[in-house]
């Protein structure tokens, strides 16, 4: 289903991320997460496409057996590094073929495996060059929905790591959802009061498509740690790290501080009519089926009011 209609049909939405695994038994172990995950009937799902360009063929392999084995919507991400028009051109063509409906477009890292990789002779300088080309493409007829594809693209509550100048950075989001975006997804972010400023600044900016807030519960000490240098978004609250601080070495008590504390996020964003939550599971279960208990019916009652259109 194209995100546009989803976004029509649910109140809030609720999606899970998911990245490709490198092993056959590591796959079989994320479909049992990903069927556990599925009686909470997500809006969709997301597929990572690896950092620095890795795994882009078992991206293309999950996001179609997603999309053949279970009835879940898929959404593929989609980066610039590395591709040239016709590779793009043949990815959009066999998703379209096998009528999935959206894709998140992004900028991407440079490859890991490629000392030097001269990012100046990418087709793709941007995000905003690879939403124009997949828009043409809808244009072209490419698609089995007449529509096209829908489009996400990122955004960044703590600010955009190749962009200081938050007013410059603005301007790059309005140009990327006026050439055809049609939600915003974020990064993840701990601190709900960094989402709520963005989200009245992209009003300010006069973007008025859906933003998803991204969260990603903390489960162990090394995760946090493992966010905070790849600088992804883990700008972590001092009350955050004292509650972690309490546990000491108790790594359940640190992943039940990170649940709750992801709980009360998730509550103060459907208190204040977020449009969505997009869950980063990193490929667990457990975590977000809690989430989901704790939470009880504000999920069920967020999805029985559709808000009025906007961020």
């Amino acid at each position: 289903m194209r995100v546009t209609d989803i976004f029509a049909r649910d109140g809030a939405t609720f999606s899970f991320e998911f990245f490709p695994p490198r092993t056959a038994e590591a796959l079989e172990e994320l479909f049992t997460h990903i069927a556990r995950l599925a009686t909470l009937q997500p809006s969709f799902v997301s597929v990572t496409y690896g950092a620095g360009g890795s795994t882009r063929q078992l991206t293309q392999a999950l996001v179609l057996r997603i999309k053949s084995q279970t009835t879940l919507d898929p959404v593929p991400h989609l980066t610039c590094v590395g591709h040239c028009r016709a590779d793009i051109q043949n990815i959009l063509t066999h998703y379209a073929q096998a009528n999935v409906s959206n894709i998140l477009a992004l900028g991407g890292d440079p490859p890991r495996n490629i000392a030097g990789y001269d990012r100046s002779r990418d087709d793709f300088q941007h995000a905003i060059d690879l939403v124009k080309f997949i828009r043409a493409f809808n244009e072209g007829g490419g698609h089995p929905d007449r529509r096209g594809f829908g489009i996400g693209a990122a955004g960044f509550p703590e600010g955009h790591p190749a962009t200081p100048n938050r007013l410059l950075e603005m301007d790059y989001l309005k140009a990327k959802v006026d050439a055809g975006v049609d939600y915003i997804c974020t990064q993840l972010f701990f601190d709900n009061h960094d989402f709520h400023d963005f989200r009245e600044r992209c009003e300010l900016a006069g973007i008025r498509v859906p933003i998803v807030a991204g969260i990603m519960p903390v489960t162990s000490r090394s995760g946090m740690k493992r966010m905070a240098e790849l600088a992804l978004g883990a700008r972590y609250p001092a009350k955050l790290l004292r509650a972690v601080e309490r546990c000491g070495d108790d790594a359940e008590a640190v992943r039940q501080v990170g649940v709750l504390w992801a709980t009360e996020q998730c509550r103060d964003l459907l208190q204040n009519a977020v449009r969505g939550i997009h869950f980063y599971t990193l490929n667990q279960s457990q975590a977000v089926l809690e989430i989901y208990r704790n939470l009880g019916g504000a999920i069920a009652g967020s999805r029985a009011a559709i808000p009025q259109a906007g961020g």
